[in-house]
């Protein structure tokens, strides 16, 4: 089968695209940079050179496709240009989506988030929960208008469902969309000693094996207009290290971060960046998301996708062995 990604060379996506081509599909990835290929280089893989913004190259790319999975977004928690988040995740989901109509691929999946159900205010989120809160960023901002957009296209016949990963971490790219495997790797190396505010607020963690099956679960038994979070363990940051400690056999001192410094801190970075183009570690709008507690549920998608995540132990250990054979390799 040929299945068109976008997002081909991002993390979640160069991960489903080596999936899709090591199980014999040819894959037509879409890509804005050449050297970032390299990492999806594979026989059953066709590179097409293009953007979400050029309908040209989305509708050459996806040509004679089954399947489409769009996974390419603005993902980055800061932005000198606000107005690239609405671009590429609102008008570049409706490109995406206008090609596969007009093409007739007969399933598509988008990838959202788990951020657009907002934090859990009253006990664990799920696919039904009214969110009762404003928006954190403009990325979370941007997923929401992407998501209501593309449930108008179920309507002109698409078939199309939506996946809502949580934090994914695991072997691959180490960027802001795999930042707590960056966490992880600061940590065994002594770099993190940080755990924000009390400690207490959970976060739900899943690796990035099972996104990736949740994505392919999705596109074969996903009902169309259907949202599934694929999500992994609920656990708090206190929880999170205790659980990394055991696994990486490293017992390093970790400092409670008050949240009115973080705020501080966060504000004086994003001066920076407004001022000086300094990109920032953190906004105070992410400071504010992550001192929420992320309860989320996964139950749906295993009811009715069959999917079952890794615990966040086996998680972590995996991702720690990966990191340890990148350092033997650099060494």
């Amino acid at each position: 089968m040929k299945i068109f990604v976008t997002g081909a060379t991002g993390f979640i996506g160069s991960a489903l695209v080596r999936t899709l081509a090591d199980s014999g599909h040819t894959v037509h990835a879409l890509f804005r940079s050449r050297s970032k290929t390299p990492a999806i280089k594979h026989a059953h893989v066709r590179l097409f050179k293009g953007n979400l913004l050029d309908q040209k190259s989305i509708k050459r790319a996806m040509s004679g496709c089954q399947w489409v999975f769009h996974t390419a977004a603005m993902t980055k928690i800061w932005s000198k240009k606000p107005n690239r988040y609405h671009d590429i995740n609102v008008t570049g989901t409706k490109n995406v989506l206008e090609a596969a109509l007009h093409l007739g691929v007969k399933k598509a999946v988008i990838t959202s988030t788990a951020g657009v159900f907002g934090p859990s205010l009253d006990g664990c989120v799920d696919e039904n929960t009214v969110k009762k809160t404003e928006c954190f960023t403009e990325y979370e901002r941007t997923k929401t208008q992407a998501d209501s957009l593309a449930l108008s296209y179920i309507e002109k016949g698409l078939h199309l469902v939506m996946v809502c990963p949580t934090r994914v971490y695991g072997p691959g790219l180490i960027k802001e969309s795999n930042s707590t495997a960056r966490m992880i790797q600061l940590y065994i190396k002594g770099r993190w000693r940080i755990i924000p505010g009390s400690g207490k607020n959970i976060g739900n963690y899943v690796y990035i094996d099972d996104v990736v099956k949740g994505h392919i679960l999705a596109i074969e038994k996903g009902l169309p207009g259907e949202k599934y979070i694929l999500g992994g363990e609920n656990v708090s940051y206190s929880g999170f290290f205790a659980t990394l400690r055991k696994v990486s056999q490293k017992e390093h001192a970790l400092f409670r971060l008050p949240i009115f410094i973080m705020i501080f801190l966060s504000s004086f970075m994003k001066f920076l960046a407004k001022w000086f183009d300094i990109y920032p570690l953190i906004t105070p709008e992410m400071v504010k998301k992550l001192t929420c507690d992320w309860v989320v549920s996964s139950d749906k998608a295993a009811r009715e996708l069959g999917y079952s995540p890794l615990s966040l132990e086996t998680g972590i250990k995996k991702t720690v062995a990966w990191l340890n054979t990148l350092d033997s390799k650099n060494s």
